[in-house]
């Protein structure tokens, strides 16, 4: 008896299995956009643009991206820097796996998405995304202590308001390349438009 159910449990995934490859290669067979050699572009028919314009910036809205520089004429779309989500904020989508999270977590990092679209010969459009990081570098020692903002209590006379004491220096941002994690998973979300 229990083998029967053991067959049956068997029979039924393994259909189930090839009914979900079968599904991908006839979604894979009529998307009409190519992916380019870089995984950041791919390549859709320019008269798809306005529909993928509003998708990369419904998609940038959706990772809380602001946008601070839109031109269609120029063809780009240029984010502001957002710092990267922790492990304690799985609300947030731009910090993509685990490896990332954990650097967001111990280290202040930001990202900056720039999308460009550019016309090709043929009647085409290639659309890349490239996400930009970098990691905060904070020059000296940050003075910031949980006693440092209190009054002592052996000049009771001095009235120095100014007790709380910042880092020494502003801070430096250092390049650390690009994020291709966030990119791919930032372009597949654009391409969805393209699959209606």
């Amino acid at each position: 008896m229990r083998s029967k159910y053991a067959s049956i449990r068997r029979n039924t995934t393994a259909c189930l299995l090839l009914g979900m490859i079968a599904a991908a290669g006839c979604l894979s067979g009529t998307l009409p956009s190519r992916t380019l050699q870089g995984a950041n572009a791919i390549q859709v028919p320019v008269e798809r643009y306005d529909l993928i314009w509003e998708r990369a910036v419904a998609v940038l809205n959706n990772y809380h991206f602001i946008i601070a520089r839109e031109s269609k004429l120029e063809g780009m779309i240029e984010t502001q820097y957002r710092a990267g989500a922790n492990l304690l904020e799985p609300w947030h989508h731009d910090s993509v796996g685990y490896g990332n999270r954990l650097e967001s977590t111990l280290q202040s990092i930001r990202r900056r998405v720039v999308v460009t679209f550019q016309n090709t010969a043929d009647n085409m459009l290639i659309v890349s995304v490239r996400v930009d990081k970098e990691i905060e570098d904070v020059p000296g020692l940050a003075a910031n202590y949980e006693g440092g903002a209190t009054f002592r209590d052996s000049n009771p006379l001095q009235r120095d308001l100014d007790q709380v004491i910042g880092q020494t220096g502003p801070s430096r941002w250092l390049s650390r390349g690009t994020d291709p994690a966030l990119e791919v998973e930032l372009l597949s979300q654009i391409r969805h438009a393209v699959l209606r």
